[in-house]
């Protein structure tokens, strides 16, 4: 079922309210009527997309029901979902927004209103705001992981994405996902990005330097050691505004090294400081901002620690956060945003800027409904010629799904758990274990299951299987050091990834407690413990360090599910949590136990 746009506009009513930031110095913008309508607010506006994950046509995603955080992140966002995250926010429940923002009702919702995001979509949305704004008063920012997520951007090596963003006119981007392409093939793209690349913390090797491969690349600086433009100033209606880049600090750490063998990561907030001096001393703007794919924990961190900006526009951890947080800073203050992955909204901040200085703002994180939105033709010509090579393969189904499979979540979802349940019985083995990315789009019940929904889940550049004897202790030590990486206390320690996915475990997990004391009762599926000075077959793919030696991930799922033919998961294997009861950050949990 769908609605129209007069059924639409009928339903919103006030659900415009959760684009306000509660408590802000700041006036309030007025309740629009029409989701779509965004009043031109000050001089100054600026449009931020993130973590699209090359999904050029529109999907269906659902948001999580576990997002938790721990000491002073508890029930702060981006630690909220469902019921508390509409209170958070003022959101009223059974309304497009509700749908757009949290899993509550998913499956009735989804139907109702309809698929989300589309190049093609969101094209027709940013032409709109431009034409409303008028001539150079808008910027368009993409905060990376933009170029994976897709068949037909891993089989393009992302080239189908650098043509849909130039289409679509991104001034300035960074990135994540870009880094695990190989680094000519990375090189060769920003060449033939017509925007702005940034990235203030991305270096070259000392003993790279001698005789480095892309000395003549414009962003290289040899005397900074910076593989590429630390930051860029645009004009903007008159005003001056910086964006210094941000990328993935962790790159080498949650992905191959061995693409990028030249470059170093770091979050560099020391230098980010030393940028923002610097840029502020002799560019002489009067917007500062910073784009960036720390994950959104790290921008509060860091906004705190590092004086003189203006907004941090986020991403990595797929956060759709319908207003900003202010950051009380020594400068003042800082706003950090996130606008969710996929395609499925679009940032706008409009900025009134007199003086060189911010001195009031309008936000709207909007979603982009794809039946309220008529598609561009242009774009959507683009889109159809990318994928027409692909496109039989792509649409070839597999299954038929007998329930929602969704990824999303700190824990397992269902199609994590089909990618889990696939990997042992077509290897074999006794445990599976499934990388917690949190990309990868929704199939609804009662749909066919296509190559395009598995790529979704896999596309990556290196998907290699791999079928080996880990001890007990081995899988343990695995799953501890994820659970840390989700859950420290620090924020600069969290790479920003969910839990490893597990198939044939079980497991209790105290997401308080210290490291190494998180994971305890590991058991097989048939109660069996899990001892740790015994080996156990295990199964797995996305290897960090060397190539695995087996068949790509997607082959492994194709053939499972066509052997299948409807998936209805059999048991979820989401581990007991110790301690997060009445926490804001979970809901609708099956295994919640006190201390």
């Amino acid at each position: 079922m769908t609605i129209s746009r007069r059924e639409f506009v009928k339903l919103m009513g006030l659900a415009g309210a959760a684009g306000l930031l509660p408590g802000s110095a700041f006036a309030a913008a007025r309740k629009p009527s029409d989701l779509y309508e965004i009043p031109a607010f000050g001089n100054v506006s600026i449009m931020h997309m993130t973590d699209c994950h090359a999904q050029l046509n529109p999907i269906y995603f659902r948001e999580p029901n576990v997002n938790i955080g721990l000491g002073s992140a508890r029930g702060r966002p981006p630690h909220v979902v469902g019921k508390a995250f509409l209170k958070q926010f003022g959101i009223r429940p059974n309304t497009p927004e509700a749908h757009a923002f949290t899993y509550l009702n998913f499956e009735q919702a989804a139907k109702q209103y309809g698929k989300v995001g589309g190049f093609a979509h969101l094209q027709t949305l940013v032409k709109r705001l431009r034409a409303e704004r008028g001539a150079g008063k808008t910027l368009l920012l993409d905060g990376g992981d933009t170029w994976q997520g897709s068949g037909t951007a891993v089989w393009t090596r992302g080239k189908d994405m650098v043509g849909a963003c130039n289409l679509l006119g991104v001034d300035v981007m960074t990135g994540h996902w870009e880094f695990t392409y190989r680094d000519d093939e990375v090189i060769a793209n920003i060449k033939d990005f017509k925007g702005a690349f940034v990235a203030q913390n991305v270096n070259v090797k000392e003993d790279a330097l001698f005789d480095y491969r892309f000395a003549d690349f414009p962003g290289f600086d040899e005397d900074e050691g910076l593989a590429f433009k630390p930051y860029v100033v645009k004009e903007v209606n008159g005003a001056r505004v910086a964006v210094i880049g941000q990328a993935f600090p962790y790159t080498p750490i949650a992905n191959p090294q061995r693409f990028i063998p030249d470059w170093t990561f770091g979050i560099n907030d020391e230098h980010m400081q030393a940028v923002v001096n610097a840029v502020r001393e002799n560019e002489k703007p009067d917007v500062v901002v910073v784009l960036s794919h720390n994950g959104m924990d790290v921008d509060l961190k860091m906004a705190s620690r590092v004086s003189g900006i203006d907004v941090i526009f986020g991403g990595h951890t797929h956060d759709g956060m319908p207003a900003p947080s202010v950051v009380k800073n020594a400068g003042g203050k800082t706003l950090v945003t996130n606008a969710g992955s996929n395609g499925k909204f679009l940032g706008v901040m409009d900025l009134d800027v007199k003086g060189g200085k911010v001195r009031d703002f309008r936000y709207r994180l909007v979603p982009i409904f794809s039946n309220l939105l008529p598609a561009d033709k242009e774009m959507a010509a683009y889109i159809e010629k990318v994928r027409k090579p692909y496109k039989a393969r792509l649409e070839q189904t597999l299954a038929t799904a007998e329930e929602t499979l969704y990824r999303r979540g700190n824990f397992n979802g269902t199609f994590d758990q089909v990618i889990c349940d696939a990997l042992r019985k077509v290897n074999d083995a006794q445990i599976s274990l499934s990388p917690g990315f949190r990309w990868g789009t929704t199939v609804l019940p009662g749909q066919g299951i296509t190559m395009d929904n598995v790529m979704d889940q896999t596309a990556i550049t290196y998907p290699e299987t791999y079928r080996r004897e880990m001890k007990g202790s081995e899988i343990k030590a695995i799953l501890e050091d994820v659970c840390d990486n989700l859950f420290n206390a620090d924020p600069y320690f969290q790479q920003g990834g969910d839990m490893v996915r597990v198939g044939g475990l079980d497991y209790v997990c105290e997401p308080a407690a210290s490291i190494g004391k998180r994971i305890t009762d590991m058991r097989l599926d048939d109660g069996t413990p899990v001892q740790a000075d015994k080996k156990y077959t295990v199964a797995g793919w996305a290897t960090v360090g060397s190539k695995s030696p087996g068949r790509p991930i997607w082959d492994v799922v194709a053939e499972y599910l066509k052997d299948q033919k409807t998936v209805k998961i059999k048991k979820l294997n989401t581990p007991k949590l110790v301690g997060v009861k009445g926490n804001p950050g979970v809901a609708d949990y099956p295994a919640l136990v006190d201390r």
